[in-house]
């Protein structure tokens, strides 16, 4: 019985899945990997299943490079649009942080089809992003600013009637990068409950991820059409396998990196569900010679992507130095290695436990749910959840319930001692100007009093102190006379039903890297390429190498994330084959 016929009740013999307390590390959270169920690769196989169609709508945009565009995407029963606005941006005005007022590029996920109305509206308050207000009918706002690095120079070379530099593109990979794509009710955009119930919109984060799909699209054509604008008669588009090596670019910081602990129930649908699926391909007593043989593809895959993986943070430049080396020893020991026999899954994950770093051990995870798509991929539909059907406390658990719980929770922080400056050294807090998290040194800023709820570690143990000290019998009477604990008591509960709930490591704590967590999140969205630029924002790359909307009904649509080792792309051609 192969992996792709495994029924339910085998499921009974499972390798167990990993213990909270291994996965839910910073450090291994830090080392996470996109795979089958990373929302990008969920998105497209939804829209290349249901056959969506694409058109755009609209393309005014002049020599300058400013104007619209409308780019709708057509499903089952519901159809969304891209509003697009390209602006003309002094250089010096440019800036990937937070607190910009202007970009190259400014867009909306509009619900249907936009009225000139709506484009007029809109064309007044989208350009301003938070300055501006949009409303219900628009689902998401995002802005994007060009690469220095690259986009002239691609016009450049396309108005020559030359193709850019494979090589060029490789060291950067996008055209330009959003620095934020938001979402669910911010500037009165609609609340995600508008939407939620719709099938193509109930996984996380599929309206986002549209949004930026679509938004790669409108790239592309907004790059060759300055191209033709600059010299009409010389002009060539990109080719295809090229234009597919360019991704979105992404400047990601601390303000996403609150939301592993602010959203602690879906943050275990997410885990749960990718350790599930590791423990069933695990459990699987033998494997078919074309799934193994497919395994060794993604491996030698994978060994590709990660030599083209560049960074130059020294933290993840020792990291892509681990991984490389965990692949190289990977691809040598396979020739060699029984992948069909005696649960042939669980024995290459014990290998990589004892040989690899944890950037092998995690990338190594995710190769392992490839070759099995009909075991993996209805997992998707677990990973959302409704959070406020688990936020009520549970007041009439027994008290010494509650201390067993957070004594098997939390043992790793009643094991710290907070008294000493090192566990304390951060503050979480938000900024009164732009109302985004940030983090502080305590003994260094006078923040205290704006400290955020953001460090579970230290609150529990405040918590079990108090717990140790009480003669009350329930929760509820514990409460009375302890309210300050009421949110870390729910925490406890909440991570008592939901293993992979809470982070299992000291988020105050002077070594902590706020990294970590933005590439957990991000590796769900599907972003490769993590290019930390401090302890506290990255740059990603997303949709690279995907295929376009009008490519979804002829290529693949989900095995596009590791480069083809014979030069082929997702289609079937060949970069040869492309540029000829």
């Amino acid at each position: 019985m192969t992996g792709q016929t495994m029924t339910a009740t085998a499921e009974a013999t499972q390798v167990p899945k990993r213990a909270p307390r291994d996965v839910m590390r910073l450090a291994r959270l830090g080392s996470f990997h996109q795979s089958r169920l990373s929302f990008m690769r969920t998105l497209l196989r939804r829209l290349r299943a249901e056959n969506w169609r694409f058109e755009t709508r609209a393309f005014e945009i002049d020599a300058r490079g400013t104007g619209h565009a409308i780019y709708t995407a057509h499903g089952p029963t519901h159809s969304y649009s891209l509003v697009a606005f390209a602006h003309d941006l002094p250089a010096h005005l440019r800036s990937d942080r937070v607190i910009a007022t202007a970009w190259d590029a400014t867009f909306t996920l509009f619900d249907g089809i936009p009225t000139e109305a709506d484009i007029i509206r809109l064309a007044r308050n989208v350009p301003k992003q938070e300055a501006g207000r949009i409303s219900d009918r628009e689902l998401s706002l995002s802005r994007a600013n060009r690469s220095v690095r690259l986009w002239d120079y691609v016009v450049d070379c396309l108005a020559q009637g030359t193709q850019p530099d494979p090589a060029r593109i490789h060291e950067v990979g996008y055209l330009m990068r959003t620095t934020a794509v938001y979402g669910s009710g911010k500037f009165g955009a609609a609340d995600r409950e508008q939407s939620a119930a719709r099938d193509e919109c109930r996984g996380p984060f599929q309206v986002e991820m549209l949004s930026v799909y679509l938004t790669r699209a409108f790239i592309m054509d907004l790059v060759e059409h300055m191209a033709r604008t600059r010299a009409p008669d010389t002009a060539v588009p990109l080719a295809p396998a090229l234009r597919r090596s360019f991704g979105i670019g992404n400047s990601t910081g601390l303000g996403m990196a609150p939301f592993l602990i602010h959203h602690p129930v879906l943050i275990h649908q997410w885990i749960n569900a990718r350790e599930t699926a590791l423990a069933r391909i695990r459990s699987l007593p033998a494997a078919a010679p074309a799934e193994a043989a497919a395994f060794r593809d993604y491996a030698y895959r994978a060994r590709r992507h990660a030599q083209d993986w560049t960074s130059e943070h020294p933290v993840q430049l020792a990291k892509l130095a681990e991984l490389r080396a965990d692949l190289d020893r990977l691809c040598d020991w396979l020739p060699e290695a029984d992948l069909i026999h005696d649960r042939p899954w669980d024995r290459v994950f014990r290998w990589a436990e004892e040989s690899c770093s944890l950037e092998g051990q995690e990338q190594i995870a995710s190769l392992l749910l490839e070759p099995y798509g009909l075991l993996v991929d209805e997992l998707t539909s677990t990973m959302s959840c409704e959070e406020q059907d688990c936020m009520r406390i549970q007041g009439a658990m027994p008290l010494a319930q509650l201390r067993a719980l957070t004594e098997d929770i939390y043992d790793w922080a009643l094991a710290i001692d907070w008294r000493a400056q090192d566990p304390r050294a951060r503050v979480w807090y938000v900024s009164e100007a732009k109302l985004e998290p940030r983090l502080g040194q305590r003994f260094e800023e006078d923040l205290d009093e704006y400290e955020q709820p953001l460090c579970p570690g230290r609150d529990a143990a405040r918590l079990h102190a108090d717990l140790l000290r009480s003669d009350a019998a329930t929760v509820a009477e514990f409460l009375l006379t302890h309210p300050q604990h009421r949110h870390i008591i729910r925490r406890v509960q909440i991570t008592g039903d939901h293993p992979y709930a809470e982070i299992r490591d000291n988020t105050i704590d002077a070594g902590m890297m706020p990294i970590d967590m933005l590439r957990a999140k991000l590796s769900f969205f599907g972003a490769c390429h993590f290019d930390p630029r401090s302890d506290r924002w990255l740059r990603i790359t997303m949709f690279q190498h995907a295929p376009f909307p009008e490519e979804l009904s002829e290529g693949n649509a989900d095995d596009w994330t590791y480069p083809m080792l014979d030069g082929s792309t997702v289609d079937g051609a060949t970069d040869a084959e492309d540029m000829a």
